[in-house]
């Protein structure tokens, strides 16, 4: 028996022996094509097997094979999987993954992509498969919303309608590029989501770079750079289908097909999805329909050419107007309460709707000069046609919410048949009131070329042209004349006492002509490995036109004005210093001049009253960072602080009757500063934990003095001043937390959970009720939420599949996340006064309670 025992034992010992010298281990750094720095989070897997790992933040990773011989895999979503044979321990050094996408390198250049740890701005990088499991049913910008100094919201609610704010300015102050082109309205700086339903399908990265950013082109970065990268084209041939099914009858189903990269040079890629839905909000029933494509050739080893055109065309009911927290009270739909629609003939009708088709094309040539020098120009052009529904009429207040004569139940739809029947009894007197459409317009042509040249091994210069022109095209028309005859219409001193028809142009009719021409150039130098220092000096001249068919006869000269002329111009510079491998800081400061906007110049809507010599607005930045890298920690922590003077804001709010009213306010003094900090930590292979901070303080320097006021109509109300010196600046939280933690049970399996905590959320304010000195805006009460999200992928039959569910706010967390203040009531002093910093008069958004969706994807 002692002898079996015995025999066993060595016989186990010698197994055992032989197993421990049959592994290898396999090491190596995975590095960025794009960057060329470190590319965490590949997976390294041994073929064959379920042993695998993923790089760390360095890049690097050791894996201990199961068999002396073994073959290994590492794949990242965007790039081309690598293969490696290896016998015994072997140390693969540096690996440099090649994108998936042709092109997308060239692309890179004329997107201005920031590099970690290299160009010295705070930046923050999402990636294809990190959108894909986030955005679920959001709105596009919320992707962004554990992004230091980041604000977004769905707003009202409707499909598209989500808003973004960074570091406490709004989207005009944000500039916002799409494979390096600018899509900021070029008119007002603006910049609306839902022009680009579908864009999530098909980003291949996006990245917000904070404050001055790394753009060369000047763009309105005040707040930061959102610069988004599309897919281009897959160099593997292939493709896949898509659906996602979420709450409130949400319904997605899409397809992408890839030749990949043929013998011929040529590569072509398709992608198309139809997505509609009934909406979380009562009311806001939606469509669309988005497409994508690209067709790229390889003309020789020196020349690329490029095809892209995407878009989506949409249409979506919304919610227009906040109100009061007792009105949601008192609702049935309770937070999901909307009083912008209603029942015609059985059939919901909005009210207030949004439609839109914004096509974006582009025609990229990519020239290698020499071994040292590129040339890559994009031609461009975009055909905007759309607009946003309302009412019109002389009796608008049958639409009131509260108008029990014509609502269906209390706070209910509007009876839409009650006004059909007024107007057809109303005969041929026309319809005291009808449905119409803001429609905005436009043709915006573009060129953008960058030259790039190593003028020694340390010395970059990069430098380049970019020309735009844009016409805007805005008008009004009648869309339904809710049984009556016509509309009647005096707005047009060239068709007077129109009786207006559906599809007949009203109230206004005019054209904003904008051109735009720049330079731009940049040094980068590289003092040694550790230092890199850049200077950044670009310069543009803005010129207007404006155009008015309704308050000029055809015969008048004033109908068209003439040119005016603004030049703008920046400089900026920044350094960063590479510590050692863990320790990095970095510092940019940054001077520009803005051109005044559009209705800067235009400020009461005619062709008289023209302000030629419009103030520039000036902004003066500054910012510290410091950044640590490590095997489990990547931190960084930002400083900053922006000033700016004679700041334009152009303010569109809901007036104390309902109705909705703009005002050009043109003086503005603020300061934005802050700190922020994020981090990602990994305290095991398979979890990373990641965290932010951001505290902002964020507050207006002065008063306004006759600050002019206009209804919808574009007809002047009254003229205001507006004291707001020493107030915080509203309508985003400056104080925004996030934690979040990423658990991978195998390579293509996740669970992710995130939570977003929001505090310091000030009101917007109306200002024409801020004449009087009085305290800050209401203050929002603080909310914070919980995300979760789940991916699996597999193999179904010989195709790779995988499931992805996500799920926003679990806990059902209920919050306002958008309001205004109202009108103070009463007089201050007085019994019965209500202040108008107050939540009883403050009107609101909710944001959306427990959303979910299920979705799947089958490559082939």
């Amino acid at each position: 028996m002692k002898n079996t025992f015995k025999f066993l034992f060595f016989a186990v010992t010698i197994m055992f022996s032989a197993t421990t010298m049959a592994q290898s281990t396999v090491t190596g750094t995975v590095l960025d094509p794009e960057t060329n720095g470190p590319l965490p989070g590949v997976n390294v897997i041994e073929v064959g097997t379920s042993n695998g790992m993923s790089s760390d933040f360095e890049g690097t990773f050791s894996l201990t094979t199961t068999t002396n011989d073994a073959t290994i895999t590492l794949s990242y979503v965007g790039y081309l999987t690598k293969e490696f044979t290896i016998s015994g321990d072997t140390d693969l050094g540096k690996i440099v993954l090649e994108p998936s996408e042709f092109g997308l390198q060239e692309v890179a250049i004329i997107a201005s992509v920031a590099v970690d740890r290299k160009t010295p701005v705070a930046v923050s990088t999402i990636r294809s498969a990190d959108i894909e499991l986030k955005l679920g049913t959001q709105e596009f910008p919320e992707v962004l919303k554990s992004t230091p100094g980041v604000y977004a919201t769905k707003a009202g609610g409707g499909f598209g309608d989500g808003r973004i704010n960074l570091r406490g300015f709004n989207s005009e102050n944000v500039a916002v590029m799409i494979n390096g082109v600018p899509v900021n309205d070029m008119e007002n700086g603006r910049v609306f989501w839902s022009n680009w339903a579908g864009l999530g399908d098909v980003t291949s990265s996006m990245q917000v770079q904070r404050g001055l950013g790394a753009s060369k082109v000047a763009v309105p970065s005040v707040g930061g750079t959102i610069n988004i990268i599309t897919k281009t084209t897959d160099i593997e041939a292939g493709g896949n289908f898509y659906t996602t099914m979420g709450n409130d009858g949400y319904k997605k189903f899409g397809v992408t097909y890839s030749t990949g990269l043929m013998e011929n040079g040529f590569a072509a890629t398709v992608s198309a999805a139809k997505t509609d839905g009934e909406g979380y909000v009562a009311g806001t029933q939606f469509n669309s329909a988005s497409y994508f494509i690209n067709l790229s050739k390889e003309l020789n080893e020196n020349h690329k050419l490029s095809f892209t055109a995407f878009g989506a065309k949409q249409r979506h009911g919304q919610r227009q107007n906040r109100h009061l927290i007792e009105t949601y009270r008192r609702a049935e739909d309770g937070i999901k309460y909307n009083s912008d629609w209603g029942y015609k003939n059985g059939q919901v009708t909005h009210i207030e709707d949004n439609f839109y088709h914004k096509p974006q094309i582009s025609l990229n040539h990519y020239w290698t000069v020499s071994d040292k020098t590129s040339i890559s120009t994009a031609a461009y052009a975009s055909f905007g046609s759309g607009g946003g529904g309302g009412t019109v009429g002389s009796d608008r207040s049958k639409f009131d919410f509260d108008n029990p004569d014509y609502r269906i139940g209390t706070f209910g739809p509007l009876n839409f048949d009650k006004i059909v029947e007024e107007n057809m009894a109303n005969g041929a007197n026309g319809s005291t009131t009808a449905l119409r459409a803001s429609r905005n317009d436009h043709n915006w042509y573009g060129v953008l070329s960058t030259l790039k040249t190593d003028l020694s091994d340390d010395l970059v210069f990069l430098g380049g042209l970019d020309f735009r022109n844009y016409k805007g095209i805005h008008f009004r028309e009648v869309t339904d004349l809710l049984g009556g005859q016509y509309l009647p219409d005096n707005s047009n001193v060239n068709k007077p006492f129109n009786q207006a028809q559906v599809g007949d142009k009203i109230a206004y009719h005019n054209e904003g002509l904008v051109g735009w021409i720049g330079a731009f150039a940049q040094v980068e130098y590289d003092v040694n490995e550790n230092f890199n220092t850049f200077v950044s000096v670009a310069a543009s001249n803005t010129s207007y036109k404006r155009i008015d068919f309704f308050n000029y006869l055809d015969s008048d000269p004033l109908q068209e004005t003439d040119r005016y002329n603004f030049l703008g111009y920046s400089a900026k510079g920044g350094a960063n210093y590479r510590i050692d491998e863990n320790h990095n800081v970095f510092a940019n400061l940054g001077y520009f001049e803005k051109a005044a906007d559009f209705d800067s110049v235009f400020t009461e809507f005619d062709n008289e009253n023209i302000i030629d010599d419009a103030e520039n607005q000036k902004i003066l930045s500054f910012e510290l960072g410091y950044g640590f890298r490590s095997e489990k920690l990547s931190a960084n922590v930002n400083l900053y602080r922006t000033t700016w003077k004679d700041r334009t804001e152009t303010v569109g709010f809901q007036q104390p009757n309902g109705e909705f009213a703009s005002a050009n306010i043109l003086g503005v003094n603020a300061i934005h500063q802050g700190i922020e900090l994020d981090f990602v930590y990994r305290p095991a292979e398979k979890l990373n934990i990641t965290g932010m901070v951001s505290l902002g303080d964020w507050r207006w320097q002065n008063d306004i003095e006759n600050v002019q006021i206009f209804d919808e109509e574009q007809e002047l109300v009254e003229t205001v001043n507006i004291l707001i010196k020493d107030l915080h600046v509203g309508d985003a939280a400056q104080t925004t937390l996030g934690l979040g933690a990423n658990y991978k049970f195998a390579p293509k399996t996740r669970l992710t959970i995130d939570y977003n905590y929001y505090d310091n959320l000030y009101a917007d304010f109306d200002p024409s009720d801020r004449g009087q000195r009085g305290p800050d805006a209401w203050e929002v009460p603080a909310y914070g939420i919980f995300d979760t999200a789940f991916s699996h992928g597999f193999k179904f039959g010989d195709f790779d599949a995988t499931l992805t569910a996500r799920m926003n706010n679990v806990f059902d967390t209920r919050f306002i996340s958008d309001a205004q203040d109202g009108s103070a009531v009463g007089t201050p002093g007085e019994p019965g006064y209500i202040p108008a910093s107050t939540s009883r008069v403050a009107t609101v958004y909710y944001g959306f309670g427990r959303t979910f969706s299920v979705g799947a994807k089958i490559k082939f």
